[in-house]
Protein backbone atom coordinates (compact mmCIF):
# COMPACT_ATOMS: atom_id res chain seq x y z
CA UNK A 1 0.00 0.00 0.00
CA UNK A 2 1.51 3.33 -1.05
CA UNK A 3 1.63 6.34 1.27
CA UNK A 4 -0.97 8.10 -0.90
CA UNK A 5 -3.44 5.20 -0.84
CA UNK A 6 -3.00 4.79 2.91
CA UNK A 7 -3.67 8.50 3.40
CA UNK A 8 -6.83 8.38 1.25
CA UNK A 9 -8.19 5.39 3.17
CA UNK A 10 -7.41 7.08 6.49
CA UNK A 11 -9.10 10.28 5.27
CA UNK A 12 -12.19 8.29 4.28
CA UNK A 13 -12.16 6.82 7.81
CA UNK A 14 -12.11 10.31 9.36
CA UNK A 15 -8.54 9.75 10.50
CA UNK A 16 -9.19 6.42 12.23
CA UNK A 17 -5.94 4.59 11.39
CA UNK A 18 -6.81 1.78 13.78
CA UNK A 19 -9.60 0.75 11.41
CA UNK A 20 -7.26 0.38 8.41
CA UNK A 21 -6.66 -3.38 9.00
CA UNK A 22 -10.41 -3.91 8.51
CA UNK A 23 -10.24 -2.78 4.87
CA UNK A 24 -8.73 -4.61 1.96
CA UNK A 25 -7.98 -2.55 -1.12
CA UNK A 26 -7.41 -5.48 -3.44
CA UNK A 27 -8.72 -7.49 -6.38
CA UNK A 28 -7.15 -10.70 -5.10
CA UNK A 29 -9.89 -13.12 -3.85
CA UNK A 30 -7.46 -14.84 -1.51
CA UNK A 31 -6.35 -11.59 0.10
CA UNK A 32 -9.98 -10.48 0.35
CA UNK A 33 -10.70 -13.23 2.90
CA UNK A 34 -8.59 -11.40 5.49
CA UNK A 35 -10.71 -8.27 5.65
CA UNK A 36 -14.08 -7.19 6.95
CA UNK A 37 -14.64 -4.99 3.90
CA UNK A 38 -12.99 -5.13 0.49
CA UNK A 39 -12.78 -2.23 -1.99
CA UNK A 40 -11.80 -3.39 -5.45
CA UNK A 41 -9.39 -1.05 -7.27
CA UNK A 42 -10.43 0.08 -10.71
CA UNK A 43 -8.40 -1.23 -13.61
CA UNK A 44 -8.17 2.37 -14.84
CA UNK A 45 -6.92 3.88 -11.59
CA UNK A 46 -3.51 5.61 -11.83
CA UNK A 47 -3.17 5.11 -8.07
CA UNK A 48 -2.94 1.35 -8.56
CA UNK A 49 -1.76 1.17 -12.16
CA UNK A 50 0.83 3.93 -12.70
CA UNK A 51 0.81 3.33 -16.46
CA UNK A 52 -2.80 4.60 -16.57
CA UNK A 53 -3.80 8.28 -16.78
CA UNK A 54 -6.54 10.29 -15.12
CA UNK A 55 -8.11 10.67 -18.56
CA UNK A 56 -8.71 6.90 -18.58
CA UNK A 57 -10.39 7.10 -15.18
CA UNK A 58 -12.42 10.24 -15.91
CA UNK A 59 -15.50 8.49 -17.33
CA UNK A 60 -15.67 6.18 -14.31
CA UNK A 61 -15.72 9.19 -12.01
CA UNK A 62 -18.46 10.77 -14.09
CA UNK A 63 -20.57 7.62 -13.81
CA UNK A 64 -20.04 7.35 -10.05
CA UNK A 65 -20.98 11.00 -9.53
CA UNK A 66 -24.10 10.69 -11.64
CA UNK A 67 -25.41 7.53 -10.00
CA UNK A 68 -24.67 8.90 -6.49
CA UNK A 69 -25.26 5.47 -4.88
CA UNK A 70 -22.05 3.55 -4.23
CA UNK A 71 -21.46 -0.17 -3.83
CA UNK A 72 -18.59 -2.38 -2.77
CA UNK A 73 -17.52 -2.42 -6.42
CA UNK A 74 -17.08 1.35 -6.44
CA UNK A 75 -13.43 2.33 -6.15
CA UNK A 76 -14.08 5.18 -3.74
CA UNK A 77 -10.36 5.43 -2.98
CA UNK A 78 -9.49 6.40 -6.55
CA UNK A 79 -12.58 8.60 -6.89
CA UNK A 80 -11.50 10.44 -3.75
CA UNK A 81 -7.97 10.74 -5.13
CA UNK A 82 -9.30 12.18 -8.39
CA UNK A 83 -11.44 14.79 -6.63
CA UNK A 84 -9.13 15.79 -3.78
CA UNK A 85 -6.04 16.17 -5.96
CA UNK A 86 -7.79 18.43 -8.50
CA UNK A 87 -6.96 15.87 -11.19
CA UNK A 88 -10.10 17.00 -13.01
CA UNK A 89 -8.23 20.15 -13.99
CA UNK A 90 -5.58 18.09 -15.76
CA UNK A 91 -8.28 16.41 -17.87
CA UNK A 92 -10.60 19.34 -18.65
CA UNK A 93 -8.84 22.24 -20.39
CA UNK A 94 -11.69 24.80 -20.27
CA UNK A 95 -10.86 28.02 -18.37
CA UNK A 96 -12.38 31.48 -18.00
CA UNK A 97 -10.73 34.70 -19.17
CA UNK A 98 -8.63 34.77 -15.98
CA UNK A 99 -7.35 31.24 -16.49
CA UNK A 100 -9.54 29.87 -13.68
CA UNK A 101 -11.26 26.50 -13.60
CA UNK A 102 -14.91 27.24 -12.81
CA UNK A 103 -17.86 25.28 -11.50
CA UNK A 104 -19.33 25.59 -14.99
CA UNK A 105 -16.42 23.51 -16.30
CA UNK A 106 -16.62 20.82 -13.64
CA UNK A 107 -18.36 17.45 -13.46
CA UNK A 108 -20.01 18.74 -10.30
CA UNK A 109 -22.12 21.17 -12.30
CA UNK A 110 -23.53 18.38 -14.48
CA UNK A 111 -25.35 16.74 -11.59
CA UNK A 112 -25.83 19.85 -9.41
CA UNK A 113 -23.53 18.21 -6.87
CA UNK A 114 -21.64 21.22 -5.56
CA UNK A 115 -23.83 21.57 -2.47
CA UNK A 116 -23.06 18.00 -1.37
CA UNK A 117 -19.72 16.93 0.16
CA UNK A 118 -19.71 13.61 -1.66
CA UNK A 119 -16.47 12.30 -0.20
CA UNK A 120 -17.83 12.90 3.30
CA UNK A 121 -20.88 10.84 2.29
CA UNK A 122 -18.54 8.07 1.10
CA UNK A 123 -16.88 8.23 4.50
CA UNK A 124 -20.19 7.80 6.29
CA UNK A 125 -21.04 4.82 4.06
CA UNK A 126 -17.68 3.26 4.83
CA UNK A 127 -17.99 3.75 8.58
CA UNK A 128 -21.48 2.25 8.60
CA UNK A 129 -20.33 -0.80 6.62
CA UNK A 130 -17.53 -1.31 9.13
CA UNK A 131 -19.98 -0.80 12.02
CA UNK A 132 -17.88 2.07 13.35
CA UNK A 133 -19.31 5.19 15.04
CA UNK A 134 -20.01 8.21 12.89
CA UNK A 135 -18.25 11.47 13.78
CA UNK A 136 -20.04 13.94 16.01
CA UNK A 137 -22.15 16.43 14.08
CA UNK A 138 -20.34 19.69 14.67
CA UNK A 139 -18.32 22.33 12.86
CA UNK A 140 -14.72 21.51 13.76
CA UNK A 141 -13.41 24.97 12.83
CA UNK A 142 -14.91 28.24 11.63
CA UNK A 143 -12.45 30.16 9.44
CA UNK A 144 -13.47 33.80 9.05
CA UNK A 145 -11.16 34.96 6.29
CA UNK A 146 -10.79 38.38 4.71
CA UNK A 147 -8.88 39.26 1.55
CA UNK A 148 -7.58 42.81 1.89
CA UNK A 149 -7.40 44.01 -1.70
CA UNK A 150 -7.39 47.66 -0.64
CA UNK A 151 -7.41 49.47 2.69
CA UNK A 152 -8.72 52.78 1.38
CA UNK A 153 -10.58 54.17 -1.61
CA UNK A 154 -9.65 57.86 -1.51
CA UNK A 155 -6.28 58.25 0.24
CA UNK A 156 -4.26 57.90 -2.97
CA UNK A 157 -4.25 60.27 -5.92
CA UNK A 158 -6.06 58.13 -8.49
CA UNK A 159 -8.76 57.14 -6.00
CA UNK A 160 -9.24 60.73 -4.84
CA UNK A 161 -9.61 62.04 -8.40
CA UNK A 162 -12.08 59.28 -9.21
CA UNK A 163 -14.12 60.07 -6.08
CA UNK A 164 -14.24 63.76 -6.89
CA UNK A 165 -15.36 63.03 -10.47
CA UNK A 166 -18.20 60.92 -9.05
CA UNK A 167 -19.31 63.76 -6.80
CA UNK A 168 -17.85 62.29 -3.60
CA UNK A 169 -15.74 65.33 -2.71
CA UNK A 170 -16.88 65.42 0.94
CA UNK A 171 -16.05 61.71 1.33
CA UNK A 172 -12.63 62.30 -0.22
CA UNK A 173 -11.85 65.20 2.12
CA UNK A 174 -12.99 63.17 5.16
CA UNK A 175 -10.87 60.20 4.11
CA UNK A 176 -7.77 62.33 3.62
CA UNK A 177 -8.20 63.71 7.14
CA UNK A 178 -8.68 60.31 8.80
CA UNK A 179 -8.39 56.83 7.30
CA UNK A 180 -11.20 55.61 9.56
CA UNK A 181 -13.53 57.85 7.56
CA UNK A 182 -12.55 56.17 4.31
CA UNK A 183 -15.42 53.83 3.29
CA UNK A 184 -13.02 50.95 2.56
CA UNK A 185 -11.60 51.00 6.08
CA UNK A 186 -14.30 48.81 7.61
CA UNK A 187 -11.89 46.98 9.93
CA UNK A 188 -13.21 48.40 13.24
CA UNK A 189 -16.68 47.02 12.44
CA UNK A 190 -15.27 43.72 11.19
CA UNK A 191 -13.09 43.36 14.27
CA UNK A 192 -16.12 43.73 16.51
CA UNK A 193 -18.28 41.25 14.56
CA UNK A 194 -15.57 38.60 14.24
CA UNK A 195 -14.48 38.92 17.86
CA UNK A 196 -18.05 38.20 19.00
CA UNK A 197 -18.06 35.02 16.93
CA UNK A 198 -14.74 33.97 18.42
CA UNK A 199 -16.09 34.66 21.90
CA UNK A 200 -18.98 32.25 21.38
CA UNK A 201 -17.00 29.69 19.35
CA UNK A 202 -13.55 28.85 20.63
CA UNK A 203 -12.88 26.99 17.38
CA UNK A 204 -13.08 30.23 15.35
CA UNK A 205 -10.01 31.33 13.39
CA UNK A 206 -9.76 34.83 11.94
CA UNK A 207 -7.35 35.26 9.02
CA UNK A 208 -6.53 38.41 7.07
CA UNK A 209 -4.78 37.83 3.74
CA UNK A 210 -2.57 40.80 2.83
CA UNK A 211 -1.00 41.62 -0.53
CA UNK A 212 2.59 42.35 -1.39
CA UNK A 213 2.29 42.67 -5.16
CA UNK A 214 3.71 45.14 -7.67
CA UNK A 215 0.30 46.80 -7.93
CA UNK A 216 0.10 46.47 -11.69
CA UNK A 217 -3.00 45.68 -13.77
CA UNK A 218 -5.47 43.56 -11.76
CA UNK A 219 -3.21 43.74 -8.72
CA UNK A 220 -3.91 47.48 -8.48
CA UNK A 221 -3.95 49.12 -6.00
CA UNK A 222 -1.11 47.91 -3.79
CA UNK A 223 -1.19 49.62 -0.42
CA UNK A 224 2.15 50.65 1.12
CA UNK A 225 3.44 48.07 3.60
CA UNK A 226 4.73 50.79 5.90
CA UNK A 227 3.49 54.01 7.42
CA UNK A 228 0.58 54.95 9.69
CA UNK A 229 -2.23 53.56 7.49
CA UNK A 230 -0.72 50.09 7.35
CA UNK A 231 0.08 50.13 11.08
CA UNK A 232 -3.52 51.22 11.74
CA UNK A 233 -4.74 48.14 9.85
CA UNK A 234 -2.36 45.87 11.80
CA UNK A 235 -3.69 47.37 15.05
CA UNK A 236 -7.20 46.12 14.27
CA UNK A 237 -5.97 42.74 13.06
CA UNK A 238 -4.16 42.24 16.37
CA UNK A 239 -7.18 43.52 18.28
CA UNK A 240 -9.37 40.76 16.83
CA UNK A 241 -6.73 38.11 17.65
CA UNK A 242 -6.41 37.35 13.95
CA UNK A 243 -3.49 35.90 12.05
CA UNK A 244 -2.07 37.22 8.78
CA UNK A 245 -1.60 35.18 5.63
CA UNK A 246 -0.22 36.01 2.21
CA UNK A 247 -2.65 37.14 -0.49
CA UNK A 248 -0.56 36.15 -3.49
CA UNK A 249 -1.05 38.39 -6.48
CA UNK A 250 -3.13 37.89 -9.60
CA UNK A 251 0.11 37.56 -11.54
CA UNK A 252 1.45 34.92 -9.12
CA UNK A 253 -1.56 32.74 -9.89
CA UNK A 254 0.09 31.99 -13.23
CA UNK A 255 3.73 32.84 -12.45
CA UNK A 256 4.60 30.79 -9.41
CA UNK A 257 8.13 32.20 -9.23
CA UNK A 258 6.55 35.37 -7.79
CA UNK A 259 5.22 33.60 -4.68
CA UNK A 260 8.40 33.43 -2.61
CA UNK A 261 9.46 37.09 -3.24
CA UNK A 262 5.95 38.28 -2.28
CA UNK A 263 6.06 36.17 0.87
CA UNK A 264 9.45 37.59 1.83
CA UNK A 265 8.36 41.18 1.10
CA UNK A 266 5.30 40.90 3.34
CA UNK A 267 7.19 39.02 6.01
CA UNK A 268 9.90 41.71 6.16
CA UNK A 269 7.30 44.48 6.41
CA UNK A 270 5.47 42.73 9.26
CA UNK A 271 8.67 41.81 11.10
CA UNK A 272 9.68 45.48 11.13
CA UNK A 273 6.57 46.30 13.21
CA UNK A 274 6.83 43.23 15.47
CA UNK A 275 4.12 41.28 13.70
CA UNK A 276 4.18 37.72 12.40
CA UNK A 277 3.26 36.31 9.01
CA UNK A 278 1.77 32.81 9.02
CA UNK A 279 2.47 30.24 6.31
CA UNK A 280 -1.10 30.47 4.98
CA UNK A 281 -2.06 31.67 1.51
CA UNK A 282 -4.94 32.61 -0.71
CA UNK A 283 -4.59 33.64 -4.35
CA UNK A 284 -6.02 36.98 -5.51
CA UNK A 285 -9.16 36.39 -7.61
CA UNK A 286 -8.91 32.71 -6.53
CA UNK A 287 -6.52 32.47 -9.43
CA UNK A 288 -4.54 29.27 -9.31
CA UNK A 289 -4.03 28.61 -12.99
CA UNK A 290 -2.23 25.27 -12.96
CA UNK A 291 -1.37 22.30 -10.79
CA UNK A 292 2.28 23.40 -10.94
CA UNK A 293 1.25 26.50 -9.00
CA UNK A 294 0.35 24.30 -6.01
CA UNK A 295 3.81 22.78 -6.07
CA UNK A 296 5.35 26.25 -6.11
CA UNK A 297 3.30 27.26 -3.08
CA UNK A 298 4.73 24.33 -1.16
CA UNK A 299 8.25 25.12 -2.38
CA UNK A 300 7.87 28.70 -1.09
CA UNK A 301 7.13 27.41 2.41
CA UNK A 302 3.34 27.73 2.32
CA UNK A 303 1.75 25.02 4.48
CA UNK A 304 -1.94 25.95 4.27
CA UNK A 305 -3.89 27.20 1.25
CA UNK A 306 -7.41 28.67 1.39
CA UNK A 307 -7.92 29.25 -2.34
CA UNK A 308 -9.79 26.14 -3.41
CA UNK A 309 -13.36 27.10 -4.14
CA UNK A 310 -15.15 28.07 -7.31
CA UNK A 311 -15.48 31.78 -8.01
CA UNK A 312 -18.77 31.34 -9.85
CA UNK A 313 -20.62 29.07 -7.42
CA UNK A 314 -20.52 28.42 -3.67
CA UNK A 315 -20.17 24.90 -2.36
CA UNK A 316 -17.80 22.00 -1.85
CA UNK A 317 -15.22 22.34 -4.63
CA UNK A 318 -13.18 19.38 -3.34
CA UNK A 319 -16.31 17.32 -2.52
CA UNK A 320 -15.37 17.46 1.15
CA UNK A 321 -15.92 19.87 4.01
CA UNK A 322 -12.66 18.80 5.67
CA UNK A 323 -9.10 20.10 5.20
CA UNK A 324 -7.00 17.67 3.20
CA UNK A 325 -3.35 17.27 2.30
CA UNK A 326 -2.84 17.93 -1.38
CA UNK A 327 -1.93 15.00 -3.61
CA UNK A 328 -0.05 16.00 -6.75
CA UNK A 329 -2.13 14.39 -9.54
CA UNK A 330 0.88 14.28 -11.85
CA UNK A 331 3.24 12.45 -9.52
CA UNK A 332 0.59 10.90 -7.23
CA UNK A 333 2.78 11.96 -4.30
CA UNK A 334 1.33 13.12 -1.00
CA UNK A 335 2.52 16.63 -0.10
CA UNK A 336 2.68 18.66 3.12
CA UNK A 337 0.45 21.38 1.67
CA UNK A 338 -2.97 21.36 3.35
CA UNK A 339 -5.97 22.58 1.36
CA UNK A 340 -8.77 24.23 3.33
CA UNK A 341 -11.88 24.15 1.13
CA UNK A 342 -13.41 27.59 0.58
CA UNK A 343 -17.12 27.15 1.27
CA UNK A 344 -18.65 30.60 0.64
CA UNK A 345 -17.34 33.87 -0.85
CA UNK A 346 -19.25 37.15 -0.74
CA UNK A 347 -19.07 38.13 -4.42
CA UNK A 348 -19.92 34.58 -5.53
CA UNK A 349 -23.33 35.08 -3.98
CA UNK A 350 -24.09 38.60 -5.15
CA UNK A 351 -22.18 39.35 -8.35
CA UNK A 352 -24.35 39.46 -11.45
CA UNK A 353 -21.76 37.44 -13.41
CA UNK A 354 -21.77 34.71 -10.72
CA UNK A 355 -24.81 33.48 -8.75
CA UNK A 356 -26.60 36.87 -8.62
CA UNK A 357 -28.65 35.96 -5.53
CA UNK A 358 -30.71 38.37 -3.47
CA UNK A 359 -30.14 38.45 0.29
CA UNK A 360 -32.87 35.95 1.14
CA UNK A 361 -31.65 33.49 -1.49
CA UNK A 362 -28.05 33.92 -0.37
CA UNK A 363 -28.90 33.34 3.29
CA UNK A 364 -30.87 30.18 2.45
CA UNK A 365 -28.00 28.73 0.37
CA UNK A 366 -25.47 29.56 3.07
CA UNK A 367 -27.66 27.88 5.68
CA UNK A 368 -27.67 24.70 3.60
CA UNK A 369 -23.89 24.71 3.22
CA UNK A 370 -23.34 25.45 6.92
CA UNK A 371 -25.71 22.63 7.90
CA UNK A 372 -23.98 20.19 5.54
CA UNK A 373 -20.63 21.14 7.04
CA UNK A 374 -21.95 20.56 10.56
CA UNK A 375 -23.56 17.22 9.63
CA UNK A 376 -20.25 15.97 8.26
CA UNK A 377 -18.03 17.26 11.07
CA UNK A 378 -16.33 19.61 8.64
CA UNK A 379 -14.48 22.90 8.63
CA UNK A 380 -16.33 26.01 7.46
CA UNK A 381 -14.39 28.69 5.58
CA UNK A 382 -16.00 32.02 4.74
CA UNK A 383 -14.45 34.79 2.63
CA UNK A 384 -15.74 38.34 2.95
CA UNK A 385 -13.69 41.28 1.64
CA UNK A 386 -13.41 44.38 3.82
CA UNK A 387 -14.39 46.61 0.89
CA UNK A 388 -17.73 44.86 0.29
CA UNK A 389 -19.08 46.14 3.62
CA UNK A 390 -18.83 49.72 2.36
CA UNK A 391 -20.73 49.14 -0.85
CA UNK A 392 -24.42 49.40 -1.58
CA UNK A 393 -25.00 45.68 -1.03
CA UNK A 394 -26.64 43.37 1.45
CA UNK A 395 -23.39 41.96 2.84
CA UNK A 396 -23.26 44.20 5.91
CA UNK A 397 -26.48 42.55 7.13
CA UNK A 398 -25.92 39.07 5.63
CA UNK A 399 -22.49 38.47 7.16
CA UNK A 400 -23.44 39.01 10.83
CA UNK A 401 -26.66 37.05 10.24
CA UNK A 402 -24.57 34.09 9.08
CA UNK A 403 -22.29 34.35 12.12
CA UNK A 404 -25.35 34.37 14.37
CA UNK A 405 -26.62 31.25 12.59
CA UNK A 406 -23.26 29.52 13.05
CA UNK A 407 -23.22 30.44 16.75
CA UNK A 408 -26.76 29.15 17.25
Amino acid sequence: MTETIKYLLTFLLYGNEQALPLIGYTSNPEEAKNYKLVIRPSENSPLVHPEKTWEAFYQEVRQVLHQRAITQDTDIVSVAGFLLSRAEETVITARDSHGRFLAAHSLLSEGNLLSIPLIDEYSRWLLKRLELPLPEQRITAVNLTHDVDTIEFYRHLRGAIGGIMRGKIHDVIAAWKDIEDDPAFTFPWMCNIDSKCKKYNSNTNIIYFLKASDGKKLDYPQYPLHGKDFEHLIHYIKKSNAVIGLHTSYAAGAEGNRIRPEFETLNNALTSINCRLSTSNRHHWLRSVSIDNMQQLAAAGITDDYTIGFADKAGFRLCTSRPVRWINPKTLKLTNLTLHPLTIMDCTLSNTNYMNLNEEEAFYLCQQLIDKTRQNSGELTLLWHNSVFSQDSYHKSLYPALLDYINS
